[in-house]
């Protein structure tokens, strides 16, 4: 699989003057077209243009987004450079590869695979009990019994701190 690095450079925003180029149009397409060659020139293949958006301060509190033309470069790394950021990743575990018999040795058949016989289970957390009673739909009218299975469906009280009881 061959590896890339990209590069990302401002499209040219205004046309150079180019002999030979009347038109505002045949002035930034030269202009366009001379970027694209430099680069080629470096090894970037073109890729494409984007417009994408940036966040920029307006004032001291606002911002306002500004959308910026982009073109997109790419080329092939070098053998070497490919092998230094694979060095840099952790490669995926690979398969034992299997060892070739002697040609003199019988050759010994694999046990067959089996599924295992029930599958693990695991530990079961105690359970956690709570101390207020959980409400369950009943089929009691809403009288005192289904009152007292929710604790919530009493309005709520002002509770007094210790010594000051009722005013009067």
């Amino acid at each position: 699989m061959t590896r890339h690095e990209y590069t990302v450079i401002p499209a040219p925003s205004r046309a150079d003057k180019i002999k030979g180029a009347r038109t505002p149009a045949d002035r930034f397409s030269a202009t366009l077209a001379q970027v694209l060659n430099d680069m080629a020139r470096e090894g970037w293949d073109y890729v494409r243009a984007e417009t994408l958006p940036s966040e920029e301060r307006s004032g001291l509190t606002s911002r306002n987004t500004v959308w910026n033309n982009v073109l997109i470069f790419r080329r092939a790394l070098h053998v070497e450079a490919a092998v230094a950021t694979e060095a840099e990743e952790p490669a995926p575990p690979r398969a034992a590869q299997p060892r070739p018999a002697a040609a003199h040795a019988p050759a010994v058949n694999p046990p067959p695979v089996t599924a295992p016989a029930a599958p693990p289970t695991a530990p079961v957390a105690p359970a956690i009990r709570d101390t207020a009673p959980v409400a369950t739909p009943t089929a009691t009218p809403a009288g005192a019994a289904a009152a007292s299975a929710n604790p919530f469906s009493e309005p709520m009280r002002a509770i007094a701190p210790e010594g000051e009881g009722s005013r009067g």
